[in-house]
């Protein structure tokens, strides 16, 4: 016998297709839409830097929310929202490490907070060019990584220190050698400081080592000598070997150095344009006029350049130089004391003419 036919259990058979179709749908919707988002807020770029380069510093042991604010700080996040979801479900609340970390133009959430996850910071790099005295080494040291203010000064200032390292305190500055070094800002005052003595003996070549025990100087001194020689000669690099050949004669018959960027160093003032008498009457060990020899160190940092002036002096007769008249930055120079003394009125006519009277 055939079976009743009954609309109204049809009518439910169609209404629960259409419900789990439409249940279907709106899943589908739902997961579509999820999916578009998650890959939204993990792949779309979503730092805008404007070709402004742009860095977070992250301190040790400093807080998640911290960081979070530091980066808003930065106004370069499009959407923070997305941004802080996404360090969430990468778990970075839990794996903050300190460090330097460039905000890179373009980046994705997932690639930044991949970087800042891993450690992966962006090196610095500490240049040193004009400098004189200790205190500025230590504050330009000090500038470049998160170090506690005066960590530097008492690095440099202390004999225990500073013997550790093969050096003193008066010329524990011929340590660094004027480069541009590539460091983490997270770093050490000790961990640069070691850094600094490896690339020091890196610099101090098996020939570079030949050529100043040639000289029978010490590598302190050469870098002392050599502070004088840039002093001397500012502008033109190419002189430099002539004014070093001047200093080593005197050295090798036992003359003063009379250098007078010594005498301006001694006085610690570097406005000093004319020596005059006055300043040559300071007592100083770094007075090249009162005292024979090298003084007990460098006057500045020089550069690679006056180093290797030093190591590969001209050969000459002069022992003596004055700036030339002209003013040119070049020098002119005399075998003896008679010539010395003719070219020495010249510029000092030159400086009174020009109204440089002290």
């Amino acid at each position: 016998m055939s079976k009743p036919y009954r609309p109204e259990a049809k009518a439910k058979a169609v209404r629960r297709r259409n419900r789990f179709a439409a249940v279907t749908a709106v899943l589908g919707v739902m997961f579509v839409s999820f999916s578009y988002y998650f890959y939204q807020v993990f792949f779309t770029p979503n730092v805008e830097t404007k070709g402004r380069p742009t860095y977070v510093l992250i301190r040790k042991g400093q807080s998640y929310k911290a960081v979070m604010d530091s980066i808003d700080a930065t106004n370069v996040i499009v959407d923070r929202l997305s941004f802080r979801f996404v360090a969430k479900l990468m778990k970075y609340n839990k794996l903050v490490k300190p460090g330097r970390y460039e905000l890179k133009d373009g980046y994705t959430n997932r690639q930044l907070i991949t970087d800042l996850r891993a450690g992966r910071q962006s090196p610095l790099k500490l240049t040193f060019q004009n400098i004189r005295l200790r205190d500025e080494l230590a504050r330009k040291l000090s500038t470049a990584i998160d170090t506690r203010p005066g960590q530097f000064d008492s690095l440099l200032s202390s004999p225990a220190y500073t013997k550790s390292l093969g050096f003193d305190t008066t010329n524990i500055m011929t340590m660094f050698i004027p480069n541009t070094y590539e460091l983490y800002w997270n770093s050490s005052a000790d961990n640069l400081m070691q850094r600094m003595k490896k690339e020091y003996e890196k610099f101090w070549t098996p020939a570079r080592d030949a050529k100043r025990k040639a000289l029978n100087l010490s590598r302190a001194e050469v870098s002392t000598l050599a502070s004088i020689v840039e002093a001397e000669q500012q502008q033109h690099a190419d002189e430099r070997p002539r004014v070093a050949g001047v200093y080593l004669n005197r050295i090798r018959r036992g003359m003063k150095l009379q250098a007078d960027p010594t005498v301006v160093y001694a006085n610690n003032d570097f406005t000093i344009k004319r020596v005059l008498n006055v300043h040559l009457q300071k007592d100083s060990p770094y007075n090249t006029y009162k005292y024979a020899g090298l003084p007990p160190g460098p006057i500045n940092l020089p550069s690679i350049a006056s180093i290797d002036a030093v190591l590969n002096p001209e050969q000459h007769q002069y022992l003596y130089f004055c700036a030339k008249e002209d003013f040119s930055g070049y020098h002119a120079f005399a075998r003896n004391e008679q010539e010395h003394l003719v070219n020495a009125r010249r510029y000092q006519a030159a400086l009174s003419r020009a109204g440089i009277m002290k």
